[in-house]
């Protein structure tokens, strides 16, 4: 997966341990223990999957999760208008993840 360099440098830190995707269906069968490479220019993360949580909105699982794991450095608020400007209200419809990644290299 490539990932904004904001949000890479948080989870190569093994600060943001929540990865916000919505359910394409590439990702309608991801399970835990399955790994996922995160890409940012020439740097990668290879992560761990701890958990996968289905919710129906953004604000759903940013209550749900804390705001704190998807992003520590950013109040709920500034999250989810971030969240909302990557995904659109169609994208979002489509359901919203919430994984919970371990951090297994750089």
């Amino acid at each position: 997966m490539v990932s904004d360099r904001r949000y890479f440098d948080l989870l190569a830190a093994g600060r943001k341990t929540i990865e916000v995707r919505v359910q394409y269906p590439n990702l309608r069968n991801l399970a835990p223990g399955q790994h996922i490479r995160f890409v940012c220019g020439r740097d990668e993360a290879l992560t761990k999957v701890k958990r996968v949580s289905r919710y129906d909105s953004f604000e759903q699982m940013l209550d749900a999760e804390g705001a704190e794991k998807v992003n520590p450095d950013s109040p709920r608020h500034q999250q989810l208008a971030n969240i909302r400007r990557i995904y659109g209200p169609e994208k979002e419809a489509l359901g919203v993840l919430a994984i919970e990644i371990e951090l297994i290299g750089t």
